[in-house]
């Protein structure tokens, strides 16, 4: 009973310092505090890494209050704001489901304010744990210098899981999951040594996807949920200088077409898609969530780069049986570039199968260059479009992902300053409405702010890739890749 005595007013000693240094006289200011990144009123998962920020003003203290209804913190610093991660963790399981307010008090130039408190709201669903991306100059002319990384969003852990440095100096891209599954996906590992590196149950293959009268190796695609399947694009594409001042770079293709990949014979064809007039540029296809259709970008061939400006692609939909390896016979038009302008780029099925996630520029076929590209959400079941205002900002908005529960999705974002891509995050709610969107945060708030790298193609996955940076070197230099037979459709 003595020792307990002692404790307790060991403790009310310990709360009565730290009353002590707190705020005494402070002013209340009615604006929002000028936090980096912006985490004010937006909505995050109860399994996200701490949303460290600092305050661009940089007072010389900071005092951050976070409650909740059963739990909260409370945190003094400088003008860097970095939580414990622990404690972190244990107050969003406790408030899930719930709202936290937090309020800001800063001493700037001796004298205290107090900030207008804003929210996190924390959603009831999780967000899967890992995300990979490409980390990669905006320049062009230093693409060659890249890494792919995956990062635990639980926690700061990150690694290298392919570097260029370690395979010729090659371009690799277009990494991408089927239904977030680290043991299914894909990327393109360029170079005298390269191929398509698939990553089917644990195991790599590296493929040559490139036969006899085809435009190119495969570019643009994804692999069936079943994993037998590749549906892939074929594209000759330019990269040209705009004339204009405001613009920098244009990346188009001068011609394109669409392939089916089997994994399993070692087969492709050629997607025979119903006859239509003029010649057609083809590309993005992707998957229905139950593998059933295909979704693609469709666009009808210009004389380039000349008429760059009026080139707009339509999205649309064809069936797909997988038992017979056969496409349908007619087409249905999603998205009309004709009736409602823009053109389509990267659709993305959510894998509940209700959404189609994609994006709109002025015109072309890539949108990372264009600033005004924006993300959409089409509700499959009603039709209804949804043009995302909650989560669009001046800058380019694209290489989006879905989560595995189809509650969020993942996007790179120019945002900020409009050259250097981030990964936002976003929730649709259960009426499927989007919220506000966040950045991925980091152990050091100023991160972004040295870090000149652009975070490119960021996809979400429900676990790590059973691989890294030195079996993909191994692969490279492994031999000849798997090569394929040109068939017809059955």
């Amino acid at each position: 009973m003595k020792n307990k005595r002692g404790y307790m007013l060991l403790l009310l000693l310990l709360c009565g310092l730290l009353a002590c240094g707190g705020p005494q006289e402070v002013e209340v200011c009615e604006q929002f505090p000028p936090i980096y990144p912006d985490y004010t009123e937006v909505t995050i998962p109860s399994n996200i890494a701490p949303l460290n920020f600092l305050l661009r003003n940089k007072p010389s203290q900071v005092e951050v209050s976070i409650k909740g209804k059963t739990t909260g913190l409370l945190l003094r610093s400088d003008y860097k704001v970095q939580f414990q991660g622990r404690r972190w963790r244990k107050v969003l399981e406790a408030e899930k489901g719930g709202t936290l307010q937090v309020l800001v008090k800063a001493k700037v130039d001796g004298r205290w304010i107090q900030y207008a408190p804003f929210s996190w709201h924390i959603a009831e669903e999780r967000i899967d744990p890992y995300l990979s991306y490409r980390l990669i100059e905006p320049g062009y002319e230093v693409w060659n210098a890249l890494q792919l990384r995956e990062r635990h969003l639980e926690s700061f852990a990150e690694r290298v899981i392919a570097d260029n440095n370690l395979t010729d100096r090659s371009c690799m891209n277009c990494h991408t999951y089927t239904k977030n599954d680290p043991s299914l996906s894909f990327f393109h590992l360029r170079g005298k040594d390269g191929g398509t590196i698939l990553n089917r149950n644990g195991e790599l293959r590296k493929l040559d996807t490139r036969v006899a009268g085809m435009l190119s190796s495969a570019v643009y695609g994804e692999l069936h949920p079943s994993g037998r399947y590749g549906i892939f694009s074929s594209n000759v594409i330019i990269p040209e200088f705009h004339t204009l001042a405001e613009k920098r770079l244009e990346v188009y293709d001068n011609a394109s077409e669409i392939y089916l990949y089997d994994f399993d014979a070692r087969t492709v064809q050629t997607v025979a898609f119903p006859v239509s007039e003029g010649e057609k540029l083809r590309t993005f296809p992707v998957f229905s969530a139950d593998g059933r259709s295909v979704y693609y970008c469709e666009a009808p061939y210009l004389p380039l780069p000349d008429s760059i400006q009026y080139l707009k692609y339509d999205l649309h939909r064809i069936a797909f049986d997988p038992d017979r390896r056969a496409f349908g016979t007619a087409v249905d038009t999603l998205y009309s570039a004709n009736a409602m302008g823009g053109s389509v780029c990267h659709p993305k099925a959510s894998p509940d199968g209700n959404f189609l996630l994609y994006t709109v520029a002025d015109y072309g076929t890539f949108p990372i260059w264009h600033q005004e590209t924006d993300l959409q959400l089409f509700d499959l079941r009603t039709g209804e479009r949804d043009s995302l205002d909650r989560v669009n900002a001046p800058g380019s908005d694209t290489y989006h992902s879905w989560s595995s529960g189809s509650r969020w999705f993942v996007f790179a974002s120019k945002r900020d300053d409009g050259i250097y891509g981030k990964p936002y995050f976003a929730y649709v709610d259960r009426q499927g409405r989007a919220h506000k969107p966040f950045v991925l945060p980091q152990r050091d708030p100023a991160h972004y702010d040295y870090t000149l790298k652009s975070y490119n193609i960021p996809e979400l996955s429900t676990g790590p890739l059973s691989f890294d940076a030195g079996d993909i070197e191994r692969i490279y230099r492994a031999g000849e890749a798997e090569t394929f037979t040109r068939v017809e459709e059955p």
